[in-house]
């Protein structure tokens, strides 16, 4: 045969057509042609629908994005309609939640100008209105004076003392929580070591992170603190936010106050993640915490800070990632000296390895291949004595893995919580 009657470029354009619009708007578009569009038609399927998002550079669902901020910023409504609906109820790899549109929304109020921005909100107000029910999203109400800033979520200081300060992400897909997820951040950092793997645990689940007693926005009392009270510390608020039982995710510190809450307040945890944290240290490390503290008692934290961000990040990275390193440097010698101090004798005390055989949750520890801190070993350690716990070590990562290896860690993390 030397002569294909099929038009390729056009079957491929109406593929596509039909893939990000659906089939009954496509159909419905077709039947209504006539001698006048036709070749219209044959134009936009073949060169809009083939040509452009037929090409593989970006993929359908980012397109979408495009196509919604460009007919914003024209006022193109009747086509944003169009591409607001079919995002919504799109094939899945392809479909954008409310929020996400939400969030291209916000982004066009600054680019394409406020007056733009409230007309696509009304428009698509109006479809979610339609199709909310279909795909399971609900409109609930919400007063304009007390809405946060999704990516940091809301803040509050606990009413019992000594106060910390927190914040709690709620789920943006609309539903209720699947879980509570706790982020517990290490030594000298604060609760914005989690902000990015808290956006984004919070797309389904409740996400609170706060400060340490000691640390950023919270309280410092001055003492020598002990874990037990960090723990306690960290049952308060979750009374306070009447959590229920919650997954604890924490690192270095965290993952001390972690055990140290499973074994005095076993009711308020359903799991446990445990990255970069010990059970215990030998005699000899606990002389270095010792002297840790009598040097900022005399010197103040800048004295060890180097030091301290020698530990947290292995060399390549801190060549490669100067900036970060800097801002942690930063956080730390910012930390309140006297609340740090405290902190520094609850963790070279901590001593929960002959009671982990108590913790009945499930429980994944992350380990850093190349942290020194809290080597593989002491990994090992907790998960050779709690039942069940499954052991993850990262490559290319020292103690703040959650930093060095952001990916993979929140892949770790995200999988575990996903499996509950």
């Amino acid at each position: 045969m030397s002569f294909d009657p099929i038009d390729h470029d056009f079957e491929r354009g109406l593929h596509n057509r039909r893939t990000v619009l659906g089939d009954e708007w496509v159909d419905r578009s077709l039947n209504k042609a006539s001698a006048f569009n036709a070749d219209f038609q044959n134009l936009i399927t073949r060169f809009a629908w083939n040509e452009i998002w037929g090409r593989p550079g970006l993929d359908h669902k980012t397109r979408r994005a495009i196509v919604l901020s460009i007919t914003i910023a024209l006022g193109r409504w009747e086509e944003f309609e169009l591409h607001v609906r079919a995002a919504l109820l799109g094939e899945a790899e392809s479909r954008l939640t409310p929020d996400e549109i939400k969030e291209i929304l916000m982004q066009s109020a600054i680019y394409a100008g406020v007056p733009a921005a409230n007309t696509a909100f009304t428009h698509t107000l109006a479809i979610l209105r339609e199709v909310g029910e279909q795909i399971g999203y609900v409109l609930e109400p919400a007063a304009p004076a007390s809405s946060t800033h999704s990516g940091i979520g809301r803040e509050g200081r606990t009413t019992s003392l000594p106060a910390l300060h927190y914040s709690v992400r709620e789920p943006r897909c609309g539903r209720a929580p699947r879980h509570t997820v706790v982020l517990s951040h290490a030594l000298g950092c604060d609760l914005t070591m989690w902000d990015s793997l808290a956006n984004r645990l919070a797309l389904e689940n409740r996400v609170i992170a706060y400060d340490h007693r000691g640390h950023g926005s919270s309280d410092a009392p001055e003492a020598l603190y002990a874990m037990a009270d960090l723990a306690d510390d960290a049952a308060r608020l979750l009374r306070e936010l009447d959590t229920g039982p919650v997954v604890w995710v924490g690192l270095s510190m965290g993952g001390m106050v972690g055990q140290e809450l499973a074994l005095r307040h076993p009711s308020l945890v359903r799991a446990l993640v445990l990255a970069n944290t010990t059970s215990g240290y030998p005699e000899a490390a606990r002389a270095v915490w010792e002297q840790r503290i009598a040097t900022v008692r005399a010197e103040g934290i800048e004295a060890i800070a180097d030091a301290v961000m020698g530990r947290y990040f292995h060399d390549a990275f801190r060549a490669r990632k100067a900036a970060t390193v800097a801002r942690f440097r930063r956080r730390l010698v910012t930390t309140d000296a006297v609340g740090y101090v405290g902190c520094c004798e609850a963790v070279g005390r901590i001593d929960t390895t002959a009671r982990l055989g108590q913790i009945g949750v499930p429980t994944l520890v992350i380990a850093g291949e190349l942290d020194q801190g809290t080597p593989v070993a002491m990994a090992q350690t907790l998960v050779e004595a709690i039942p069940g716990a499954r052991l993850e070590v990262l490559a290319d990562a020292s103690h703040l893995s959650a930093a060095e290896q952001p990916e993979a860690f929140a892949a770790l993390v995200t999988g575990f919580v996903a499996g509950l």
